[in-house]
């Protein structure tokens, strides 16, 4: 929580902001507003509308923190007349603020600071790193290899016949996702010490185009003012009306995490990326998993052969597949859920964990007052510099859509502030590999085989399975191909898909081959370390030179 006396060395959350960082952007105000608690007849204002009007109230989104059993419930009953009481005043405090700590706000809040700005990043969490940190990427992952490393330990023959596997809470499963949450908050919290960025904590909400109010304690508000902000408020789970997420057996992706209760079978409803992630999970735990697919095949934008090999390996674990299926209602009871379908299918199951899409947190920033709108799925329009309609608003990452990619978002909130800075050489994400943590890994950049057939490339394969590498024999992974897609005249390399586990390391190396405009020829003239699983890429070129006539 920022300091509300500039007379205090450090904030609530340990972070210095006694430095003041000179304004050197020429193009802002001075910084020479007058203290934000000087502002008292604007702020008594805000009260004395806030405790007269009854009716009309917005109410902040949860936050969840999973792995202390913590919810967030801030209601801050913003009414919209008092959101949009205007500053007379354009005397910024601030260059840029950044709106959410997770990595799009931090990327652009280091890119900012770097370039000379003074900025402050607001956030309702005590702790930096968003939703990533806190209940997606970095949980999740964990969660995955410690259930992979359970895996991998059960097949070996050194120890199978001395394990009694016994089957345990999901929540008691993420001892290592605690540890690697508290390295990962200290780590980025220091980032934003070094580099004298103020962090906020508290829910914001805009006033003008130059100025937010934040409620810093409950019915406790501050108004901050800016040149320049940058939404990055991230997302969280889709929940549909049909569905109470406060029964003990219905779960979200967020709140998953929170079980505390063994299960035998679960009903996973969507197959997208994480639906598929933890159908991957919950199969290495011993539970049994019926996974809904609203289309036809699993995830059908990958290279077809991967979505098939993913499915195929799905069903060697036990999951039950069901394809084109759509939800008509949920029955709950204090020790089931059924699940009904439209298909007139019925299916009994200790739990659900619906994974069906994600909204953007922007329903509590009262966009109207600045003349912005989210789309049905909380979503801001962005173009091609990240900027919204109103031309000193900026976004990036989950809160903007595609790819909704940590390491995408990173990237965008890093291109975000360049653009509002003017650096020369900014360009936007375009290029993202993807990565799916399944068991195993799926990862790829380029062109699949279907898309590349529509557009009529004459491309031709080169393939690596896994089981013919000696470092995949040497750990015992014999599942897992590396395919590589090219120009069967030019050689030029269209599109990489890798499948088994490491795809989400594998990848980069063609990547890098593919930004540098190398051809299929650089995997065949490079040496690589032997034994290793990089060296898929040069299995893989001269096979598929040997299909070149």
């Amino acid at each position: 929580m920022a300091s509300k006396n500039k007379g205090d060395d450090t904030n609530d959350t340990g972070l210095d902001t006694s430095t003041e960082v000179s304004n050197k952007d020429s193009g802002s105000a001075p910084n020479t507003a007058p203290e934000k608690t000087t502002d008292a007849s604007k702020k008594e204002k805000i009260e004395q509308t806030h405790d007269q009007v009854n009716d009309d109230i917005m109410h902040h989104p949860d936050l969840v923190n999973p792995l202390d059993d913590t919810r967030i419930d801030i209601k801050s009953e913003f009414t919209k007349d008092s959101q949009r009481i205007k500053s007379d005043k354009h005397e910024f405090e601030y260059d840029a603020v950044v709106l959410g700590a997770g990595p799009a706000g931090e990327a652009a809040a280091m890119k900012l600071t770097k370039s000379g700005k003074k900025v402050a990043v607001i956030d309702p969490r005590e702790q930096v790193g968003g939703n990533s940190t806190h209940v997606g990427t970095i949980p999740s992952k964990a969660l995955r290899q410690s259930v992979f490393n359970l895996i991998n330990f059960r097949r070996d023959p050194m120890f199978t016949k001395a394990l009694e596997y016994e089957r345990v809470p999901l929540n008691k499963v993420l001892a290592n996702a605690r540890r690697v949450i508290r390295d990962q908050v200290s780590t980025h919290k220091r980032f934003y010490e070094r580099n004298q960025i103020d962090v906020i904590q508290g829910w914001a909400s805009f006033v003008d185009k130059h100025t937010l109010k934040v409620e810093t304690d409950e019915n406790i508000f501050e108004t901050v003012t800016f040149n320049k902000a940058i939404i990055t408020v991230g997302s969280r789970p889709y929940r549909p009306e049909i569905l109470d997420f406060d029964h003990p057996r219905v779960f979200d992706s967020d709140k998953i995490l929170q079980m505390d209760y063994v299960v035998r079978k679960i009903i996973i409803y969507g197959a997208g990326v994480i639906g598929c992630e933890y159908a991957s999970i919950f199969t290495g735990l011993g539970y049994k998993v019926d996974l809904i697919n609203n289309q036809g095949k699993l995830l059908n934008y990958l290279d077809s052969e991967i979505s098939d090999a993913l499915a195929h390996d799905f069903r060697q674990f036990g999951v039950l597949i069901r394809n084109n299926e759509e939800i008509d209602h949920l029955e709950t009871h204090d020790d089931h859920v059924v699940l009904h379908l439209k298909s007139g299918k019925k299916i009994k199951s200790d739990a659900i964990l619906w994974s069906n899409g994600r909204s953007g947190n922007t329903e509590g920033l009262n966009l109207e007052a600045i003349g912005l709108e989210a789309n049905s799925r909380g979503q801001l329009k962005v173009d091609d510099h990240y900027r919204t309609e109103v031309d000193n608003i900026y976004a990036a990452g989950d809160v903007i859509g595609w790819p909704s990619l940590a390491s995408a978002a990173y990237d965008q909130g890093r291109c975000a502030a360049a653009f509002m800075v003017g650096d020369s050489d900014a360009e936007p994400v375009s290029s993202v590999p993807t990565g799916i943590y399944t068991i195993p890994e799926i990862s790829s950049i380029g062109k699949t085989e279907q898309e590349l057939t529509d557009e009529r490339v004459p491309y031709e394969v080169g393939q690596a399975f896994f089981k013919h590498l000696a470092r995949a024999q040497i750990i015992g992974e014999r599942t897992g191909v590396l395919k590589i897609l090219f120009h069967r005249e030019t050689l030029e390399i269209l599109g990489i898909h890798c499948y088994g586990n490491h795809a989400s390391e594998i990848i980069h190396i063609g990547q890098a081959v593919m930004k540098c405009h190398a051809t299929l020829e650089y995997f065949v003239n490079t040496t690589f370390n032997y034994p290793t699983m990089a060296e898929a890429y040069r299995v893989a070129a001269l096979n598929g030179l040997n299909r070149v006539f």
